[in-house]
C-alpha cells in the first residue's frame, strides 16, 4: 500500500475512534449530570461539542442535548415561571433546590439559543439534528410547561419557542428549501400549524415593514415556500392531530376550531400578499391560488385587489390572474366587468409560445363555455384567434381551430362568420379592426373567417386537413381539445415519421395486361414501313 493510502486509512481511523470517543464522553457526562446535581457545571462541556467544527461532533452534542433537557423537563427540573438573572438568584435569598433549578433553567436557554443559531449552519445534517431537537423540547414544554400562568384563560403551547422557530426559517440571507421541507411533517399536527401561520404572519409584519415594503427575494422565498406547505383540513372533525392536548377547555381552543384556522390562513396569505412580489415569485403564488389559498379563505373576494396588480404586470402572469378572478366571478358572485375584455386582450401571437400555452387555452375553453355569452363577444373572440392563427406554429394551430369550431357549435349565431354572401363588387377589405382593445368596437360580425380558408393551404397536412372541416356543416359533438393541448413540435414530427402505408398507391384506373404486346406490334409496323 502507498504511503499516502496508509496515512488516509489512519487518519480515517483516528477519527472513527475520536467520535467515538466524544459520544461516549457525552453520554457518560450527561448520565452523570442526570445522576447527581454536583455534575451540573459538566453541561458547559457538552455545550462545547455543540460549538464545534466538527459535523459529527455537534450532532452528537444535539442528540445529547436532546436527551438531557427533555429528561429535565419531565422531571420538572427546570425553574417554573419568570426567570431571574443568574446573579440575582445567587444572591437571593433562594433554596440550594430552586438555585439549580434556575441555573439549569438558564442553561436550557443557552441550549436553545445555540440550536436556533445551528439553523444556519452550512451543513443540513446539522440544521436537520437540530430542528429535530427544538421541536422534542417543544413537545416536552407542551406537557410540562415552564411558564406559571392561570390555566383556566391561558392555553399551554410553547409560543414563543415556535415563534423563534419559524424566525429562523424564514431567513433573509440564506435558502432554507431543504430545512423547511424537513419541517413540513411538523404541520400536520394542527396545532403546530395554527401556531406556526400566527408566527409567519408576525414576523412578516416585523420584517417587511422594516424594509419599508422593498422587495427581498430570499426572505420572500422562504415564506412562500413554508406558506405553500400549509394546508388546511375541509372539515371540523378532522381537527384531531394535536401536539399539546389541553387538560381543559380544549373545545374552546382557538387551535381546535376551523374557523380560526381559516382566518389566521387568510391573514397570513393577505400579509404576504400586499407587499411587492419578485416577478417569478407572482407565477407560483397563482398557480396554487385557485387550489390551495382561495378555497381555506373565510372571504376569498378579498383577493381582489393582489389579482388585479396581478393582471397589470403583463404576460402569463395576466393570464394566471385571470384565472382566480374567474373563480371569484363564478363560485364568489365578484362583479367584475371587465373580465373578457381583459382576456380578449391577452390574445396575442406571443401566447402560441409561452410555456403556460397549454393552460391558456385550457383556461380560455373554460372561460367561454357558456351559451349566455353575448354573440358580438364569441365573434370577436373566433376572428381574432383567426387572425392569429396566420403566423402562428402547426402546433399551436392543431388548437386553435378545434377551439373556434366549438365556438360557432356553442354559438349558432356565428355562423355568419362562416357563411357570409359577397357580391361581385364587394371590396376585397376586412372590416375587422385587429388593433381595437374592446371586443365590441372590433366588427367581428361585419367579417368572416377567410383566414381558415387560407389555411387549408398549409404547408402541413395535418393542418390543412383540420382547416378542411369548415367546408362541410358542423357536426353537434364538440371536439375534445385536451387531446393536442400539450403536443410538441417533436411529437408531431415523430408522429408523421412513423405514419406507414396501410394500402398501395393505385396508379392506373385499368390495371394494363399488354402492355409489351402492343409495343411490339407497333415496332413491328415500324421495321416493316422502313
Amino acid at each position: 500500500m502507498a504511503p499516502s493510502q496508509k496515512r488516509n486509512v489512519k487518519l480515517a481511523k483516528a477519527a472513527q475512534e475520536s467520535a467515538k470517543t466524544a459520544k461516549i464522553d457525552l453520554n457518560s457526562r450527561i448520565d452523570s449530570i442526570l445522576e447527581s446535581r454536583k455534575y451540573a457545571n459538566e453541561v458547559f462541556d457538552v455545550f462545547e461539542f455543540l460549538q464545534s467544527e466538527k459535523e459529527k461532533d455537534v450532532v452528537k452534542a444535539v442528540d445529547a442535548c436532546s436527551n438531557l433537557f427533555c429528561t429535565l423537563l419531565e422531571r420538572k427540573e427546570l425553574f417554573k415561571g419568570k426567570l431571574p438573572a443568574e446573579d440575582d438568584a445567587l444572591s437571593g435569598e433562594y433554596s440550594a433546590e430552586d438555585k439549580y433549578h434556575i441555573f439549569m433553567r438558564h442553561r436550557y436557554n443557552n441550549c436553545v439559543e445555540m440550536l436556533l443559531e445551528q439553523l444556519s449552519h452550512e451543513l443540513h445534517a446539522v440544521q436537520e439534528a437540530s430542528l429535530c431537537c427544538l421541536m422534542k423540547f417543544a413537545v416536552r414544554e407542551g406537557q410540562h410547561p415552564l411558564e406559571d400562568l392561570d390555566w383556566s384563560e391561558h392555553y399551554s403551547f410553547p409560543r414563543e419557542l415556535m415563534q423563534a422557530v419559524v424566525d429562523r426559517l424564514l431567513s433573509r440571507t440564506m435558502d432554507n428549501s431543504l430545512l423547511i421541507s424537513r419541517f413540513h411533517e411538523f404541520l400536520e399536527q394542527d396545532d403546530v400549524r395554527y401556531y406556526v401561520m400566527s408566527s409567519i404572519r408576525e414576523n412578516m409584519g416585523h420584517i417587511m415593514d422594516k424594509s419599508k415594503g422593498e422587495v427581498m427575494p430570499v426572505y420572500q422565498h422562504n415564506a412562500f415556500t413554508l406558506m405553500s406547505n400549509i394546508s388546511l383540513p375541509r372539515e371540523e372533525s378532522e381537527l384531531s392531530n394535536f401536539m399539546v392536548k389541553q387538560e381543559a377547555k380544549h373545545e374552546d381552543w382557538k387551535a381546535a376550531k376551523l374557523i380560526e384556522h381559516k382566518r389566521t390562513f387568510e391573514r397570513m396569505w393577505l400579509g404576504f400578499l400586499k407587499y411587492k412580489l419578485p416577478s417569478n415569485m407572482y407565477k407560483k403564488v397563482l398557480v396554487i391560488l385557485h387550489d390551495a389559498i382561495l378555497p381555506h379563505m373565510s372571504k376569498p373576494t378579498l383577493m381582489i385587489d393582489f389579482l388585479t396588480a396581478a393582471y397589470d404586470v403583463g404576460g402569463a402572469i395576466s393570464l394566471l390572474a385571470l384565472n382566480g378572478l374567474f373563480v371569484l366571478i363564478h363560485e364568489h358572485n365578484l362583479d367584475y366587468p371587465d373580465f373578457y375584455k381583459k382576456l380578449y386582450n391577452l390574445l396575442e401571437p406571443s401566447i402560441f409560445h409561452v410555456k403556460y400555452r397549454a393552460r391558456f387555452f385550457h383556461l380560455a375553453n373554460l372561460f367561454l363555455s357558456s351559451s349566455h355569452l353575448p354573440v358580438y363577444l364569441v365573434a370577436a373572440f373566433a376572428k381574432r384567434l383567426a387572425r392569429l392563427a396566420l403566423t402562428a406554429p402547426p402546433t399551436a394551430l392543431l388548437i386553435v381551430l378545434p377551439f373556434i369550431y366549438n365556438l360557432i357549435r356553442r354559438h349558432p349565431s356565428c355562423r355568419v362568420l362562416i357563411h357570409k354572401p359577397s357580391a361581385e363588387d364587394e371590396p376585397l377589405e376586412d372590416p375587422y379592426l385587429m388593433d381595437e382593445d374592446d371586443p365590441a368596437q372590433c366588427r367581428a360580425l361585419e367579417s368572416s373567417l377567410w383566414e381558415i380558408k387560407t389555411l387549408q393551404r398549409h404547408y402541413h397536412p395535418d393542418v390543412a386537413k383540420t382547416a378542411m372541416i369548415i367546408n362541410a356543416p358542423l357536426s353537434q359533438q364538440e371536439d375534445d381539445i385536451s387531446e393536442v393541448l400539450e403536443i410538441t413540435t417533436f411529437e408531431l414530427m415523430e408522429r408523421d415519421l412513423k405514419k406507414t402505408m396501410t394500402k398501395s398507391i393505385p396508379l392506373e384506373f385499368e390495371t394494363a395486361t399488354q402492355l409489351l404486346s402492343v409495343g411490339k406490334d407497333v415496332l413491328g409496323q415500324h421495321f416493316c414501313l422502313e
